[in-house]
């Protein structure tokens, strides 16, 4: 026993200094790549969070999915899923966690940070106070953990804002802004007239459990009672099965300060999932509820909007709907500009109005630090946006990959001694763009040679290429109730002949398309470049041929559609194809209200079709002969281009034949070689939404799970057994120095024989 003498002074709590090349402060997914992707370049990183578990909105105590330009597969951007740190966290919680448990999740965000040596992680930690070396540089940051009582203080030359309400940024005297700006100042034409105080509400999830037997609900005092409820205007759309994000229509406080009076947003939040519970229960108009308990209920709300912080530029609506490109750009999004009506879930106006583009767009470095603050990162929701734009920069994988672009480049900074505006000098920039997609990040319209990598000079070849010539029946067949295609990477010159084997009920005209995209490297096929009338006789599997006279002046990707017919039915094939698929003339009612986007007249929007995929299982190719064969699967593929398909697959593929495919890198010189970099198809169409939405799969089908490395000479260098990730990357035992290196695919299948994106070496 040691006590404490009384004393007539206050006490103060312990304090503890610590030193770092980067504070990051908020740890949702953009603070976690951020402070991830600094320490693996490098860095010694303190992360603060003021939650007791990582993750932020994705987190177990929020329960939301991570969402980004996918958009649950419901818009046109195809292969869109966002690269590198995200991409890497996503894809090993599906090799984990395919059935969205957020507690493992959680611990899958842990594992990662807790594994990196560079970072010290303070949980349970809330940033209050900000210290300044001079008017516009911070020398530091304050903050208190009341799990263990002690101030910290963190010093650091670089700090990055990842805190969603940007409690660093507006401590600290950075500009920012809050509330919709009037059409005039960035004459956005689907901003008001007028600017606003209104923002983005807060939502409360809640879950509930089957116990097999009657289970009572007694409501709170507190519960909105059941007229109440009724007076939702979605209260019929309750469903006794639904869990967690699928309740985020249930938001209040757009209309209140959703900083200061956040707990009062919450208890009414509070309110309306209990209420709604107790309707769901004991209304009687859900009794295949009796058997249901309520297992959970967000303890914090969501949090949509508070402040955007200014950086150098301010993305806009322009930006998004244009597609603009920016000198600096490193990363993208391609969410929907995704606005809620100010009341939330009390509004009698739709939940939501979520406005597509034409593809993905450009995010620039410039929007990511503050215009004012010289040291100062901005990542998450508060990077530098209008309203309009932010509704469509706001969603976490967004916030993520623009958080990996922000580690990224306070590495940088400290590599060249300068701050954060000092990289948009242009060989820094192309510097910082390299090392990130280096790392896998995807940055549409930005490729480039990296001057690194040794497989620049070297000559690709392999065992086998893919020369698509067949997609062979499976006796399965789908009726053509709604319009599809093929969507396929046609090369440059005459379009081939594609064959496909219908039925027909009764004779009948089917109508064949030949779509393009206006822009190359979008996947909304705007233009009908061409069209054929073929008179069906009624029987069953017929081939019909497209032979359309259209020269194609580049390769890329085109649309072979087949019109919608219900009296005809297409063959299909179980066969799938790395950057092949099929979609159709259709509409996910997560992300869209038809299957035409019309947008409000004036509004700067575009009018267009959304031709989408089916998930798997679902989503079979059609059985189709393609004449002369599509030849883009070559190896060349693995030295150049991006590492997903784009305007052709980029990506080496193998010959169904090849039993042994392999693929090699030569040299006219021995090459010094240390480390090697491969990068796999892991279908980047696929959202993987991270919690509560489970999934069928937790390898993807196109992933190369076995395989070894060989020198020129036949040595094995390394060995794989059991990869399931996009990259793959390893350091050398011991340099060798060599004229050859040889992947060879091990234990390759029949229907699947290998996919790669990129092979990389350096010395």
């Amino acid at each position: 026993m040691n006590p404490s003498l009384p004393s007539e002074n206050t006490r103060s709590h312990p304090v503890r200094e610590l030193t770092a090349d980067l504070c990051v402060v908020g740890g949702g997914l953009a603070g976690v790549c951020a402070a991830i992707s600094a320490a693996r370049a490098g860095l010694r990183v303190v992360l603060i969070h003021d939650r007791p578990v990582l993750g932020g909105n994705a987190s177990s105590e929020v329960r939301l999915w991570t969402l980004g330009a996918t958009s649950h597969m419901g818009n046109n951007n195809r292969w869109a899923r966002e690269g590198g740190l995200v991409d890497e966290i996503l894809v090993e919680n599906m090799f984990r966690n395919p059935e969205g448990n957020p507690l493992v999740f959680d611990a899958l965000l842990l594992d990662m940070v807790s594994s990196e040596s560079r970072i010290q992680l303070l949980l349970d930690t809330a940033a209050f106070e900000v210290r300044k070396r001079d008017a516009d540089t911070i020398s530091s940051v304050r903050a208190f953990c009341p799990l263990d009582g002690t101030l910290y203080d963190v010093e650091a030359p670089l700090f990055a804002d990842c805190s969603g309400d940007g409690v660093v940024g507006f401590l600290a005297g950075a500009a920012f802004r809050i509330g919709q700006e009037a059409r005039c100042e960035f004459g956005e034409l689907y901003a008001p007239e007028l600017p606003s105080a209104d923002l983005l509400g807060h939502s409360i999830y809640f879950m509930s459990k089957d116990l097999g037997r009657p289970v009572r609900f007694d409501p709170p005092s507190f519960a909105l009672g059941l007229e109440d409820v009724r007076r939702i205007h979605r209260f019929r759309s309750f469903d006794a099965g639904s869990q967690a994000c699928n309740f985020w229509w249930i938001e209040y406080g757009g209309h209140l300060d959703t900083i200061h009076e956040s707990r009062a947003i919450k208890w009414e939040l509070w309110r309306v999932a209990y209420g709604v519970w107790n309707y769901i229960k004991n209304s009687g108009e859900f009794p295949e509820a009796a058997t249901l308990t309520l297992e959970w209920v967000g303890p914090v709300p969501g949090k949509r909007e508070s402040r955007r912080f200014e950086g150098d530029v301010v993305v806009t609506q322009q930006d998004l709907i244009g597609q603009r490109e920016h000198h600096d750009a490193v990363s993208f999004g391609g969410w929907a500009i995704d606005h809620h009506p100010v009341e939330g879930v009390f509004s009698d106006k739709p939940d939501c109005a979520q406005w597509h583009s034409k593809g993905v767009y450009q995010i620039p470095y410039r929007a990511l630090y503050s215009r004012n603050i010289s040291n100062l990162f901005l990542g998450g929701r508060l990077i530098s946006a209008s309203h309009i734009a932010f509704g469509s920069t706001r969603v976490m994988a967004t916030c993520a990959h623009n958080g990996q672009a922000v580690g990224m480049a306070a590495a940088h900074c400290l590599r060249h001694g300068v701050g954060p505006r000092g990289l948009l000098a242009p060989e820094r920039m192309a510097g910082l763009q390299r090392e990130l997609l280096r790392a896998g990040q995807f940055i549409p319209g930005v490729e480039g040679p990296d001057p690194d990598d040794l497989s620049q000079a070297a000559t690709a070849s392999a065992s086998s290429r893919l020369e698509l010539s067949e997609l062979e029946p499976n006796g399965q067949t789908l009726p053509l109730e709604n319009a599809w295609a093929m969507l396929l990477p046609l090369g440059a010159g005459p379009v081939p002949e594609v064959g496909f084997l219908v039925d027909a009920e009764r004779a009948t005209s089917l109508r064949i398309q030949l779509r393009l995209s206006e822009k190359p490297d979008n996947f909304t096929p705007d233009q009908v470049v061409e069209t054929l009338d073929v008179a069906l006789p009624a029987g069953s599997a017929r081939p019909v041929s497209a032979r359309f006279q259209c020269l194609l002046e580049a390769p890329r990707y085109a649309f072979i559609c087949l019109m919608e017919n219900p009296d005809v039915s297409v063959h299909l094939s179980g066969r799938r194809v790395s950057g092949v698929l099929a979609v159709t003339q259709k509409f996910n009612k997560a992300v869209a209200k038809s299957s035409r986007q019309d947008p409000p007249p004036d509004s700067g929007i575009e009018s267009f079709e959304f031709w989408i995929p089916q998930r798997r299982p679902q989503g079979q190719n059609f059985a189709i002969r393609v004449t002369p064969p599509l030849v883009g699967f070559g190896p060349e593929n693995v030295t150049r281009g991006p590492l997903r398909p784009t305007r052709q697959p980029n990506a080496w593929v193998a010959s169904p034949s090849d039993s042994a495919p392999m693929l090699t890198l030569r040299w006219e010189t021995p090459q010094r070689i240390s480390r090697v970099e491969l990068f796999f198809d892991t279908d980047f169409d696929h959202p993987m939404e991270s919690v509560i939405m489970g999934h069928p799969e937790n390898v993807m089908p196109f992933v190369v799970p076995d395989f070894q490395i060989r020198d020129g000479s036949g040595a094995v260098l390394a060995v794989c057994r059991g990869n399931h990730q996009t990259r793959w990357a390893c350091n050398l035992d011991a340099p060798v120095t060599t004229g050859a290196i040889h992947l060879e695919i091990l234990n390759s299948t029949d229907a699947f024989r290998g996919t790669v994106f990129g092979f990389k070496c350096y010395a």
